[in-house]
């Protein structure tokens, strides 16, 4: 497995060694130990979660102000633009971003670890991805990050789903904080630090 480096130090994308000849092909999707090399850190996963969207479904942008998760992210079925945003307010990178495409045809891996928010659109009909999470998920501690906030400067590619009337946002995701007014990580999450 190869690390490849985002934008923000600490997210990086993993892509797999894979093997194929005429009967298909295989690689490996995940491995502990080669994981704590390329983090540098040690975390456990705890859960995996799935789901599947629609062409132009946008997701997020997600975290959990206590039990604050770290996400592996891989595609198993379409793809999708993915974002991850520093919510940790005593980070050189706070309110940064870095994106990139994840797909069945990449094979690319994302690691995004605690502190962030995530989010995604899907960029084909079916797309069907993949998390494993270093905590469980706690509804009382979710929030939400408005997706199209202006000071994020994200630049999302709507143009490839359609444009922004065929973009599909839950009310619950149309509803989040906008960073000026979200609640954020005063310290980093990973290291046992509590959250405001």
């Amino acid at each position: 497995m190869k690390r490849i480096d985002t934008g923000l130090p600490d997210v990086f994308l993993i892509e797999p060694r894979k093997f194929g000849d005429s009967r298909g092909y295989f690689f490996e999707s995940f491995n502990q130990r080669v994981f704590d090399e390329l983090s540098g850190t040690r975390m456990a996963f705890v859960q995996d979660n799935q789901s599947r969207s629609a062409r132009g479904v946008l997701r997020g942008l997600h975290y959990q102000l206590r039990q604050a998760q770290g996400k592996l992210i891989r595609v198993l079925e379409g793809a999708i633009h993915d974002v991850a945003v520093d919510l940790r307010r005593d980070s050189a990178t706070f309110g940064q971003s870095a994106s990139f495409v994840l797909s069945a045809e990449n094979n690319l891996m994302a690691w995004i670890p605690p502190g962030f928010g995530h989010g995604f659109l899907g960029l084909q009909e079916g797309t069907t991805v993949l998390y494993k999470a270093t905590d469980f998920y706690a509804p009382a501690h979710e929030r939400t990050l408005l997706w199209n906030d202006p000071a994020l400067g994200l630049k999302w590619p709507l143009e490839l789903v359609g444009g922004r009337d065929k973009v599909i946002i839950s009310d619950k995701d149309l509803a989040g904080k906008p960073l000026a007014q979200a609640e954020v990580y005063d310290r980093d999450p990973a290291a046992g630090s509590p959250a405001r």
